[in-house]
């Protein structure tokens, strides 16, 4: 108990991240330690080319959405319009 109250061995944050020397995490040694003999291969930072598209206008979605309703609405009103009363 008496180890617990001493304030000289109370963890000081401030002292800590004040190090001139950090040590990696367990993971980042690991990864050093694989790729030093096999290194990864590069990596492409945007997608592939050619299934990178152009960013649509929202315009454009809402403009599909309304045609497809009109669709739906033409055809459901065109096989009431045929069908026999």
């Amino acid at each position: 108990m008496a180890e617990q109250d001493d304030p000289e061995r109370e963890f000081d944050i401030k002292w800590a991240d004040g190090a001139e020397q950090k040590e990696p995490s367990a993971r980042a040694r690991m990864l050093a330690a694989r790729w030093k003999e096999n290194p990864p291969a590069p990596q492409p930072f945007r997608a592939d080319a050619k299934r990178v598209r152009r960013p649509r206008s929202p315009w454009t979605s809402t403009a599909l959405v309304f045609g497809c309703v009109a669709a739906v609405i033409v055809l459901l009103g065109y096989a009431n319009f045929r069908a026999p009363f």
